[in-house]
């Protein structure tokens, strides 16, 4: 519970970014490395003054410092500072990880943005924590030039993954751009994906990234598509050949998991098209044997258009969109409505009837692709001749549901 008894922390370890849940192209910054700087929202930049350290309740920075409340002031409204960690009440904070909103502990007070705005040099405040307040989001993550070898305890790969490639490489730090250049999460060996999921690796289309390559072959099918909250890849193709075993129906793939750690545990997810290297906290994947689909989600309704408590729906249901074979496409699109909701109800999973997807939003601008397949990751500004985009026709209508 945000703000308990107990000191809660988030899922990701070490030195943290603080990103609100309207844009995390911007991070909780303290002014300086005194005593009483105040503290604002900033562009991130991965800088000292960005780096919070979740440690026995105090939330620290520049290794000596500590998120405080001036004077205690139980007041909506306060803005708040560092000071010199002393282990008073001042300086106790809680982090729920499912929620992903930090209580200023024992006081029912949280962690806000005040009136909402991502402007640089807004201050950050306490108010009364309430449910569903999108001010009092915060993620945590790392800036994409400075990954840990780790991100979360019990993980099995690795998040710094270097320039190369390897067909055994543990990496679990993934990317989404376009078509062309996108990861996927698959087993390192022959497994179901319901035995393995806490365990996958990134297969990618570029290498230089680390990570395993996607082997030629696999992808029968690709479509690309960003909405003004969204970027999404759905696809069919062989995925036996990135260790789905023969028949295997598939299963979920997402940054939360059961246990809050996210399947796999410690994955990461970039990406370049709200931000040069921006962190995607909130997305969802499916993959079987015949086809895939990863969506990664920003701002405001993030959570709602990622959500992953349909894990036995799959992608259609999930993502609606096109899943034609032999036709490689980047789009543009519409947001369309999350899952499970129609209208102003909700549907559950298991409860009867089952609803059918929604369908496919509205998609305009495609551009066609030749085909797509591993190719080296380009320097920045550096022209890729698979990224050559031929005109095509409108977006076609999506696929039908399948039938099983």
């Amino acid at each position: 519970m945000v703000g308990g008894a107990v000191a809660q922390t988030p899922a990701f370890k070490g030195l943290l970014l603080l990103e609100p849940g309207l844009s995390s192209a911007v991070c909780l910054t303290a002014a300086s490395n005194a005593d009483g700087a105040i503290v604002t929202i900033q562009g991130c930049n991965g800088g000292d003054p960005q780096k919070w350290l979740f440690d026995g309740g105090a939330v620290k920075i520049f290794g000596d410092k500590c998120l405080d409340v001036p004077q205690g002031a139980n007041v909506d409204g306060t803005a708040l500072q560092i000071w010199t960690c002393d282990g008073g009440d001042n300086q106790k904070w809680s982090y729920d990880k499912w929620s992903n909103m930090m209580g200023w502990s024992n006081k029912n007070k949280c962690l806000d943005l005040a009136s909402g705005s991502t402007a640089p040099g807004n201050r950050a405040q306490i108010w009364d924590c309430t449910g569903n307040n999108i001010n009092q989001v915060w993620k945590t993550g790392y800036p994409v030039n400075q990954l840990p070898q780790t991100s979360q305890d019990g993980q099995s790969g690795t998040n710094n993954c270097g320039t190369g490639n390897s067909d055994n490489s543990n990496c679990q730090t993934a990317w989404i751009n376009s078509a062309s250049d996108f990861c996927f999460w698959a087993p390192p060996t022959v497994s179901p994906i319901g035995d393995s999921e806490a365990e996958v690796v990134a297969y990618c289309t570029k290498s230089g990234r680390g990570s395993r390559l996607i082997p030629d072959g696999t992808l029968k099918g690709v479509h690309f598509v960003q909405t003004p909250e969204f970027v999404q890849i759905t696809g069919v193709g062989d995925f036996t050949k990135v260790n789905v075993p023969k028949g295997d129906a598939g299963g979920e793939l997402d940054n939360r998991g059961a246990d809050g750690k996210g399947n796999p545990v410690g994955g990461l997810l970039y990406g370049n098209s709200f931000g040069q290297g921006l962190q995607y906290h909130e997305w969802t994947s499916f993959i079987s044997e015949t086809e895939f689909c990863f969506r990664a989600c920003v701002g405001p309704r993030a959570t709602q258009l990622c959500n992953h408590i349909y894990d036995t729906m799959g992608c259609y249901w999930n993502m609606p969109a096109n899943y034609d074979a032999n036709v490689y496409e980047e789009c543009q699109g519409d947001s369309g409505e999350p899952m499970g909701v129609y209208g102003t109800s909700t549907w559950f999973q298991g409860v009867n009837p089952t609803p059918g997807p929604h369908a496919a939003p509205a998609s305009s601008n495609c551009q066609s692709l030749p085909t797509v397949s591993v190719s080296p990751l380009q320097q920045r500004g550096a022209v890729d001749p698979v990224e050559k985009r031929l005109p095509s026709s409108p977006f076609p209508a999506a696929t039908p549901a399948p039938s099983s």
